[in-house]
């Protein structure tokens, strides 16, 4: 429970508040896979990732997971379910070994009459919705290779970290998009891949233009391109 100072909703509580805190929580041990909560299920508590990385999908009528969100401690999750009493909107899942505090509702709502413990509330709550609004700019606006193009510039680390599926998941897209757009990218020499998994930017002024126009541009020399994508010489 040390790191719950690390956690904006919880930085600036006096050392009274933290205590409390500590008193009503009851901290779970989880293994890789381990469920948090389902979507659908009820909420009672608000839970505190202590250790681990966590991530959040809903899934689709066909069964496919469609990830939201990843969470490294310490983070805060299940607010919204908390204070509205609505079942959570999303399945919960460990993606490595971790630890979780449930700190209960009723906890919380009687102390939301001290202003100070009110408004970091408030500010955690404001951050969570920037989040979600940037998530539907992304699935509204961005085309996949727009959205390709961001995360190699934003984030061109986590295709080492994480499996292409995983990232597709991420996306919003199928591994088998993903997959195109990489090779595509590739081939227009805009990305290039390593033997250690490490994807590098080469032409980071093309991926931004790929963002802005939300394609990649057509071909300049389309037999060339075709023998490149076919592997002919």
């Amino acid at each position: 429970m040390d790191r719950i100072r690390e956690i904006q909703l919880f930085s600036k509580f006096s050392d009274l508040h933290i205590d409390k805190i500590k008193s009503q929580s009851m901290i779970k041990s989880y293994t890789k896979e381990g469920i948090v909560f389902y979507e659908g299920d009820d909420s009672k508590h608000i839970f505190v990732v202590l250790e681990g990385t966590v991530k959040l999908y809903k899934t689709s009528p066909k069964g496919t997971q469609i990830q939201i969100n990843r969470f490294d401690a310490p983070a805060v999750i299940g607010e919204y379910a908390c204070f509205e009493s609505v079942p959570f909107p999303a399945t919960c899942e460990f993606v490595t070994e971790g630890k979780i505090a449930l700190i209960p509702r009723s906890f919380i709502l009687t102390n939301l009459g001290d202003s100070d413990f009110a408004l970091e509330m408030i500010k955690s709550l404001t951050a969570k919705i920037m989040v979600l609004s940037s998530l539907i700019h992304k699935e509204t606006i961005y085309s996949s290779e727009a959205k390709v193009a961001k995360l190699m510039l934003e984030n061109s680390e986590i295709f080492h970290k994480l499996k292409h599926n995983e990232i597709a998941s991420i996306l919003n897209i199928t591994p088998e998009t993903l997959s195109r757009i990489l090779k595509k990218f590739k081939n227009q020499n805009l990305i290039e891949s390593k033997k250690s998994g490490d994807m590098l930017v080469i032409d980071a002024d093309s991926l931004h233009e790929v963002i802005e126009t939300n394609k990649v541009q057509d071909c300049t020399n389309c037999i060339v391109q075709f023998k490149m994508d076919h592997g002919i010489k």
